[in-house]
Formats: structure tokens, C-alpha cells, sequence
């Protein structure tokens, strides 16, 4: 009898020793498993990872062998994928455009730009300035350049400053050399005194 008691006492020692392993293994790996669970699911929303990463970079535009433009940026960061291709500028750009003689007829300054490669088109933005070769000066918040048509426009709120006057509205489209700028819907014009 007593070594009936002894082998169902090693019996039971044994196999709760057993069960407290699996137990622990358990519920360690259930642990490890959300944790890790957790890792994932913030490291997926963290957003894209850039393809190409410049800094300094400076990016020449020709058509038919004359310099369009010409943008500097401090950081271009370029994303690829089979839904996206673009570039982004978060750093701020400067774009200079030229004339066909080689002149610069306007730039423009901007805190923030994303270039869409597909549809060649520009998104500037945050505190942006478009200055022409007369001294004529578009202060807005976005921009969007068109490189296909040459063409910068916005539906935004733009103040237009020229030497004899100062035009506020909302919306406008001009030639990237601002010669001609259209706004759309003005609100208000200041004349200046000489």
C-alpha cells in the first residue's frame, strides 16, 4: 500500500510539475505573442518608407532642350510603389522658371512641396511666394504647378502685390513667368499712393 501511495505521489508531483511548465510556457508565449502583436501593428501605420533620399538636391526641368525651371530643395524624398510615385519636399523648395534666353522670368518659395511624377504636377504650400522679373510678388498658402501646361493655379486665398496696387481673392491661374495672372473671384483692391 505504501508504495501504491509513493508511485501515485511521484505520479502526481511529477505531472503537476508537468502542467505548471506547460502552463508557463503558455502563458509566457500568449505574452510574447501580443507584445510582438503590438510592435507590428504600429510599425504598419508608421506610413511609407522613401525608395530615394536626397539632401541638397537640385533638379533641372528642360523641354526641347531649354531650361524650364530649375528646384533646390534641402531634402527630397522620393516613394514608389504600384499605386504611387512621387516626390516629397518637406524641408521647403525654391523653383526658379526661365525664359527661353535663359533668363529667370519668375520663382517660387514654399515650405512644404510634393511632386506627382505620373501627372508631372507640383503641390506647393505653407507660406507661399511666387515673385516675376518685375518685382510683382503672389503670396498664397498652396500652390499647384502644371509642368505639362505651364501653368501654376490655386483655389485658395492669394493676395497679388504689384507697384501700384494690391489685389485680394480667392482662386487663380497664371503662366509660370506670372505675366497675366487671372483671380477668380476678388475681394478687394488696394490702390497704392506714389
Amino acid at each position: 500500500m505504501e508504495s501504491i501511495l509513493q508511485t501515485v505521489g511521484s505520479i502526481g508531483t511529477g505531472m503537476i510539475k508537468h502542467f505548471l511548465f506547460w502552463l508557463l510556457f503558455v502563458l509566457f508565449f500568449v505574452a510574447c505573442t501580443n507584445k510582438d502583436i503590438d510592435k507590428v501593428k504600429v510599425s504598419s501605420n508608421s506610413g511609407l518608407i522613401p525608395t530615394e533620399r536626397g539632401i541638397n538636391i537640385g533638379i533641372n526641368y528642360t523641354d526641347s532642350g531649354y531650361l524650364k525651371a530649375r528646384v533646390f530643395a534641402p531634402l527630397l524624398e522620393r516613394y514608389s510603389s504600384e499605386e504611387l510615385n512621387y516626390s516629397e519636399m518637406n524641408k521647403g523648395i525654391t523653383a526658379y522658371f526661365y525664359k527661353e534666353n535663359g533668363k529667370v522670368s519668375s520663382f517660387i518659395k514654399a515650405k512644404y512641396a510634393r511632386r506627382d511624377e505620373r501627372n508631372l504636377s507640383m503641390l506647393v504650400k505653407n507660406n507661399v511666394v511666387v515673385v516675376n522679373d518685375q518685382g510683382d510678388t503672389i503670396q498664397t498658402e498652396e500652390l499647384i504647378w502644371d509642368e505639362t501646361r505651364d501653368l501654376i493655379s490655386t483655389d485658395k486665398y492669394v493676395s497679388i502685390h504689384s507697384k501700384d496696387k494690391i489685389i485680394y481673392g480667392t482662386g487663380l491661374e497664371t503662366k509660370t513667368d506670372f505675366k497675366q495672372p487671372k483671380i477668380f473671384n476678388i475681394k478687394g483692391i488696394v490702390y497704392l499712393n506714389k
